[in-house]
């Protein structure tokens, strides 16, 4: 069983993380696709938050009809990436905004079916001490979001198209792995019938709810801070000093995004298992706060300490993202585990819609010295509420 659980960890997390290379496969590409679809400015926010866009859609649409409860998961996540991977393809065929966004939208909505289906996956396949394994299925994700700022260093000089094919092919990689290599884990939940009150059980669940809060302190700064540290780094570097080449900044993004906060998320995931949920995802949340609000002094000065913070919050801010779903599927009742996941993620990515746009906004009024203290605010809020979770964690008490 423990081997089997792993190996199981090993090929979830394998295929999380060709998977989410969807996420950001338009986003890094941006200043082509601005050009080709003669995109204002003030339109990448929203090419930015077109997949959060169809993520709440998508994951709205699952937690209402209970699709993570009713229906075979590993068939959910094959389906899903299959039609992510072609949804993501198409963008090279058009050359309409309109299209190529609602492109973008339809790409999140797939995703929806991905993401939260993973982390019901493994919440079978380790009933029990699942926070690092949560944490290494985060730690997928995290790399497969950031995957394009990697790839895009070595296609740069090609075409953007590249970018697209490789994250296309990776999506296609994971359906095929999660249908026939991916075994379904011996632990065997109830199918429940479509029901309202499901829904209704995961909002009157105090403990479940306080965990969501915090997640969603938590998502108000995570998505913001992804989308929009590269282009703080481009314009800080650049400042700095103009001869500095494009393939540095892409790797300086990587490094931050995804090397950093792959790391982070194993490391938190052991240590939650140790200290808690809430003590972990409280520590989490103060220092990537701290981060948020000092990093915006370095701007076009200090590369390496603009370097080191960047470091540093990608580590904190995304160390802490597992354990809020591992604290719902361990205090949430087994019948409604993956509405509750879907349900949490469905409002978290709500939110990121809203700082992702504000970012830019703050950005043009005030420089981006203080562009980032806004995001402080919701791991602040978050953290009160974890405080306020600690309560119910050990005993692990349901309402």
């Amino acid at each position: 069983m423990i081997q089997g659980s792993w190996r199981a960890l090993m090929w979830i997390g394998l295929s999380e993380l060709c998977a989410l290379s969807l996420w950001y496969s338009a986003s890094v590409i941006a200043p082509d696709l601005m050009d080709i679809w003669n995109l204002s400015p003030n339109s990448e926010a929203w090419l930015s938050a077109s997949v959060p866009i169809g993520f709440v859609i998508g994951a709205l649409f699952s937690a209402y009809f209970g699709i993570a409860d009713r229906f075979n998961a590993r068939k959910v996540f094959a389906i899903s990436a299959f039609l992510g991977a072609i949804l993501n393809a198409l963008i090279i065929f058009t050359d309409s905004s309109f299209i190529g966004i609602l492109l973008r939208i339809l790409t999140g909505i797939t995703l929806a079916g991905i993401y939260p289906i993973a982390v019901k996956m493994l919440s079978e396949w380790f009933p029990r001490k699942r926070g690092l394994a949560i944490g290494i299925l985060i730690a997928a994700l995290t790399l497969g979001s950031s995957l394009p700022h990697f790839i895009v260093i070595f296609f740069s000089s090609l075409s953007w198209k590249f970018v697209l094919i490789c994250s296309s092919v990776l999506a296609l990689l994971s359906a095929l792995v999660i249908l026939f290599i991916l075994e379904d884990a011996p632990v065997k939940t109830k199918k429940l019938p479509f029901s309202l009150k499901v829904l209704k059980k995961v909002m009157k669940n105090k403990p479940v709810m306080l965990a969501n809060y915090g997640y969603f302190g938590h998502m108000w700064e995570l998505y913001a801070m992804w989308t929009w540290l590269p282009v703080f780094m481009t314009a800080s570097f650049s400042t700095y000093s103009p001869e500095i080449p494009h393939w540095v900044i892409g790797l300086s993004s990587f490094i931050s995004i995804g090397i950093a906060g792959g790391i982070g998320c194993v490391i938190g995931g052991i240590i939650s298992d140790k200290i808690g949920r809430a003590n972990l995802t409280m520590i989490s949340m103060l220092i990537s706060a701290s981060c948020s609000i000092i990093i915006g002094f370095t701007f076009g000065h200090f590369i390496l300490l603009t370097l080191l913070i960047s470091i540093v919050w990608g580590i904190s801010v995304i160390s802490d993202s597992a354990q809020f779903s591992a604290a719902v599927s361990e205090i949430a009742e087994e019948e409604y585990v993956g509405t509750a996941l879907t349900f949490q993620m469905c409002i978290g990515f709500l939110v990121t819609i809203f700082s992702i746009n504000l970012i830019p906004v703050i950005q043009r009024m005030i420089g981006w010295e203080w562009a980032f203290i806004i995001l402080a605010i919701g791991p602040i809020l978050g953290t009160i509420t974890m405080f306020k979770y600690k309560r119910y964690e050990f005993g692990n008490e349901r309402e």
